[in-house]
């Protein structure tokens, strides 16, 4: 039982990790970060990133190995659906009139780095 638990602790910090990384490579690239962990019914969005006059709602997939696929691949139709329905929600609730975009950033640690993969506009939504 120590051992599932010390696995699940290492995984979330992995997640962390990931997601810090996400919001320091986001801020040198120019982006300035509106949110972070944003909860709307089962969904959240990891980071809320502006850049212009464009709103990035970014998923953050962190990895420790590529073994089992690349940590792109894991956002799945359920997670967009959820996605898209939070980000109308919090532009709803922010009264906001701007251009949305959908990023994810996939992240794969490698020994001691990690490799840092940002994909814009990684799908359409309607």
């Amino acid at each position: 039982m120590v051992l599932y638990f010390s696995k699940m602790a290492e995984h979330y910090e992995l997640g962390k990790t990931g997601e810090q990384l996400a919001v320091n490579y986001l801020i040198g690239k120019g982006y300035k970060i509106v949110e972070r962990n944003w909860r709307f019914q089962k969904a959240e969005i990891d980071i809320i990133a502006r850049k212009a006059e464009t709103l990035i709602s970014v998923e953050v997939k962190t990895r420790s190995t590529k073994n089992f696929g690349n940590p792109q691949d894991f956002v799945n139709p359920k997670k967009i659906k959820l996605m898209v329905l939070a980000m109308n929600e919090y532009i709803l609730n922010k009264d906001l009139d701007i251009e949305l975009r959908f990023d994810i950033i996939a992240i794969t640690k490698d020994k001691s780095s990690f490799d840092i993969e940002h994909f814009k506009a990684a799908f359409l939504y309607f």
